[in-house]
């Protein structure tokens, strides 16, 4: 078996924090911007740029190892398709065991 002369190509996209502001997160990926704001990616919001700037690509999926945070790419242009769904457990809502 024979050697590849020159290594295979990087089929991996190039994703770049651009930025972070008080209301959200700014990425390129393959030179499209993207605008993560806290309201719908709140994940963010408090999590250190070290963290942050550690990004994996994986098949379609963005993660963030340290942050344990993966995302689609999908959720990222239509976060509405994903909403963010937490049910607080009430005390009404369960049956008392007296």
């Amino acid at each position: 078996m024979t050697k590849s002369s020159s290594p295979g190509k990087n089929t991996s996209p190039k994703i770049e924090v651009l930025g972070l502001t008080p209301h959200a997160l700014w990425l390129s990926i393959c030179k499209q911007e993207y605008m993560l704001d806290y309201k719908n990616f709140p994940w963010f919001q408090n999590a250190s740029i070290k963290n942050i700037q550690l990004i994996e690509f994986r098949f379609n999926h963005l993660y963030w190892p340290k942050l344990d945070i993966d995302l689609n790419l999908d959720s990222i242009t239509n976060p509405e398709k994903y909403p963010l769904i937490s049910k607080k457990h009430s005390a009404k809502n369960s049956k008392s065991t007296k």
